[in-house]
């Protein structure tokens, strides 16, 4: 597989690792970008980086709520100018309101449902990008509920109101008030946009995420030359604590840097007099996922003109 120089400037700016050993990263692998990463970090020479938070695919994120049911969705659009346009906004948060009625996160059910003022949201899409003249799309869609309690939105960097690059669902179940389950579930929010969990409990972290990361710990505790049992231990204890780091339950509440996020629930139960469940989660992050080409239009001219 052939790279060329932007990839190893792309991997470069993905791991932090120096040029020469980019370089050779992408030798030993034969330019394949997710290896090349893998083998960096095996070696010590990458620091941890989550893919989604590089990414650049413009538009918004919208979320609503009413009351024991929340939804977040996402549309996207080619330019950020679009996301501030007020027709478009306004097409995010009625789509997303049209959502909260669905029994399902099927995008294209989604698409095929009533748009307030007639139509449907496929309808209202196929318009807004013949009128504003850039191509949108209605990317995905996520629900969350509770039987009895609180969904509690929160929405990071918000363009307008329940719109933004960052939109958070916390559905917490309890038979407390809206006095005390919004608070927390604010605060809770608040920590999910800024520690991007993974998953809700360790035990739902992507099996595939988990062996790449077993192979990572495998190789760098075979590098250090101790005895097999120890290297054992030592990949354990690095699985281990990617799952902790990784899964919202376990990570330490950024509010003080020392609680598990779990303690801090059942904190506030105990303190409401009444048990309060954290029953599931939503974090949706513009563009995350999505791989945008970025073009260096001097390097284009450059070649285009033989200077190259």
């Amino acid at each position: 597989m052939a790279y060329t120089a932007t990839d190893v400037k792309n991997l470069r700016e993905r791991t932090g690792a120096g040029m020469m050993d980019c370089k050779k990263a992408m030798d030993e692998t034969g330019g394949d970008m997710e290896a090349a990463v893998d083998l960096l970090r095996a070696k010590g020479l990458a620091a941890v980086a989550k893919k989604s938070s590089r990414t650049a695919a413009e538009g918004l994120v919208g979320v609503a709520v009413a009351g024991t049911k929340g939804v977040a969705v996402e549309v996207n659009s080619e330019t950020d100018f679009v996301a501030k346009n007020d027709q478009f906004q306004d097409f995010v948060r009625k789509t997303t309101e049209a959502a909260l009625g669905l029994g399902s996160d099927d995008v294209e059910a989604l698409k095929a449902a009533a748009y307030p003022g007639g139509g449907t949201v496929a309808d209202t899409l196929t318009n807004n990008v013949a009128t504003i003249g850039e191509n949108q799309q209605v990317r995905r869609m996520k629900t969350v509920s509770v039987s009895s309690g609180l969904v509690v939105p929160y929405m990071h960097n918000a363009a307008a109101p329940m719109l933004g690059k960052i939109g958070v669902l916390v559905a917490l179940e309890s038979e407390a008030g809206a006095d005390v389950l919004e608070p927390l579930g604010k605060q809770i929010a608040m920590h999910i946009a800024a520690a991007f969990p993974l998953a809700l409990h360790a035990d739902d972290l992507d099996a595939e995420m988990i062996a790449r990361e077993r192979k990572i710990a495998a190789e760098k505790a075979a590098e250090s030359g101790k005895p097999a049992e120890v290297q054992a231990k030592m990949v354990d204890g690095a699985v281990a604590k990617f799952a902790k780091d990784n899964a919202l339950l376990s990570q330490l509440f950024v509010m003080d840097n020392k609680t598990p996020v779990a303690q801090v629930v059942e904190a506030a139960g105990k303190a409401a007099g009444t048990k309060i469940v954290l029953k599931d989660y939503v974090r949706f992050q513009l563009g995350e996922g999505i791989e945008k080409e970025v073009s260096d239009f001097a390097a284009e001219v450059a070649a285009a003109a033989g200077l190259n």
